[in-house]
């Protein structure tokens, strides 16, 4: 599928998709787990629990906030994809991130549940019908079709993924 166009998701959801670099998404996630999880073996139990700030997110934190959205995502792709056309609901992340209580998972638990998380992810978008990837919907009351949302969960990761070099490590 070609890179989503703007009609495809909200202007905001933008800021995410266009750090996905080229036309290949299901590439881009598959190329984004290796590096994540190469990334991930390298944060100890100890570094895990670290914030950057009093009031930002650890990082198991994070890391369970792209899976919960990753998860998302997928959901209404599949929703959407599937030719359901009822409106989703929205997702508050706030409300998700305190009701995971992510500190108290071990970090290895974390990185596991990313791994299993965008393996699904994978096995989604790959068989994918085509004429499946054009259907859309509306989620958060914005209109989404279900190529920007496999986009989107790429380029939500490397957002946060340059977060998490930038200010974490």
């Amino acid at each position: 599928m070609p890179r989503p166009q703007p009609h495809e998701a909200a202007p905001y959801y933008f800021k995410y998709i266009d750090q996905v670099q080229g036309d290949d998404v299901v590439a881009v996630l598959q190329g984004q787990m290796d590096e994540t999880l190469a990334l991930l073996a390298g944060i100890s139990e100890e570094k895990s629990l670290y914030r950057y700030a009093p009031d930002k997110w650890s990082f198991r934190q994070v890391i369970n906030h792209v899976s919960d959205c990753e998860r998302l995502f997928v959901f209404r792709a599949l929703w959407f994809g599937r030719g359901f056309d009822s409106p989703l609901p929205s997702f508050d992340e706030k409300i998700s991130a305190a009701a995971a209580r992510a500190d108290e998972i071990p970090w290895a638990s974390h990185v596991e549940e990313f791994r299993g998380t965008r393996l699904s992810t994978l096995a989604f978008f790959r068989n994918l019908p085509a004429e499946a990837w054009t259907r859309s919907g509306m989620a958060s009351g914005m209109p989404f079709t279900v190529n920007a949302l496999a986009y989107l969960a790429a380029g939500h990761l490397a957002h946060h993924l340059t977060i998490l070099r930038e200010r974490y490590l």
